[in-house]
C-alpha cells in the first residue's frame, strides 16, 4: 500500500489535523522567508549594524559599542562636517589580522545572522571617525593654541575630544591638507590614541578617505542599554566655518 493509499485510507480528522499542521508549517516559512528578505533589503539600504572594534573614538563612543549606521539619508543628503561615518579600509590604515578558524556551525550561523544585520562579523574590516575636513576644504593643524584650522577658521573641539588630565588640546601632529574632491579628512575623538588620516599620509589615499568608501553615517548606540541613545555630530562646532570657495 502506498503512502497515498493510507493517507486516504485515514480517518477524517487525522486527515484534517494533518493539513493543519501543514498549513501552519507553510504559513511560518513563508513569515521566516519575508522577515529574511525585508531583513536583507534593510541592512543592504537602509541600516547596519556595526559593533566599535577599539578606543579610537573614545568618549563618544568605546569599544564594544553596536551601533547602527544610515546608509539611506547620506545619498540625499551627503554629509557634513562633524557627522560620525563608518568606511572601508582605504588601504594600509588597518593591519592585517589572521582571524582564528571556527567551527562551520559558528560560521553558518553567524552568516545567517549578517545576512538579516543582527551581526557585524566585518566591523574590523571597517573603521570609524569624525568628519573633519569635507572636498575641498583647507584643514591645517595647529594654530598657537593647538586648534585645527578648516579653511582658516579655529575650530574648539573640546566638546568631544577625549583630553588627558591638564591637556587644553590633544598633542600635536602637523599637517596641511586641501581635501580633494569626492574625499573626507576624517580623525578620532580620542586624538591621542587614534590611527586616522594624519597617520596614513603615507599610503596610496595620502590620508583621505574616496566618500565611495564610506559606509554612512552612525546615528545610534544601540548597545549597551546604559548606552542606548544617539550619537552627538556636534555640526555647532563648524557652524562658522566658511565653504571652501569663499575663503
Amino acid at each position: 500500500m502506498t503512502t497515498d493509499d493510507l493517507a486516504a485510507s485515514a480517518p477524517a480528522p487525522a486527515r484534517s489535523r494533518s493539513r493543519r499542521l501543514w498549513l501552519l508549517v507553510r504559513d511560518v516559512l513563508v513569515i521566516v522567508a519575508i522577515a529574511l528578505v525585508v531583513s536583507f533589503l534593510v541592512k543592504t539600504f537602509l541600516v547596519r549594524s556595526f559593533y566599535i572594534p577599539s578606543g579610537s573614538m573614545e568618549q563618544t563612543l568605546r569599544e564594544d559599542d553596536r551601533i547602527l549606521v544610515d546608509q539611506l539619508t547620506p545619498r540625499f543628503g551627503g554629509y557634513e562636517r562633524g557627522d560620525v561615518v563608518v568606511f572601508r579600509d582605504p588601504g594600509g590604515w588597518l593591519p592585517p589580522t589572521v582571524e582564528p578558524v571556527r567551527p562551520p556551525v559558528v560560521e553558518g550561523v553567524d552568516w545567517v545572522l549578517s545576512v538579516v544585520g543582527l551581526s557585524a562579523p566585518d566591523s574590523k574590516d571597517h573603521l570609524i571617525k569624525r568628519i573633519i575636513g569635507m572636498p575641498g576644504d583647507h584643514v591645517v593643524c595647529c594654530n598657537a593654541v593647538g586648534q585645527i584650522t578648516v579653511n582658516g577658521v579655529p575650530v574648539d573641539e573640546r566638546p568631544y575630544v577625549a583630553l588627558a588630565d591638564g591637556q587644553s588640546a590633544p598633542q600635536e601632529v602637523p599637517f596641511d591638507v586641501v581635501v580633494p574632491d569626492d574625499s573626507l579628512w576624517v580623525l578620532g575623538d580620542n586624538r591621542d590614541h587614534s590611527r586616522d588620516s594624519r597617520y596614513n599620509q603615507d599610503q596610496p589615499s595620502q590620508g583621505f578617505v574616496p566618500l565611495d568608501n564610506v559606509v554612512g553615517r552612525a546615528f545610534l548606540i544601540t548597545w549597551p542599554l546604559d548606552r542606548f541613545g544617539g550619537i552627538d555630530f556636534h555640526h555647532d562646532v563648524f557652524a562658522g566655518v566658511p565653504a571652501p570657495d569663499a575663503r
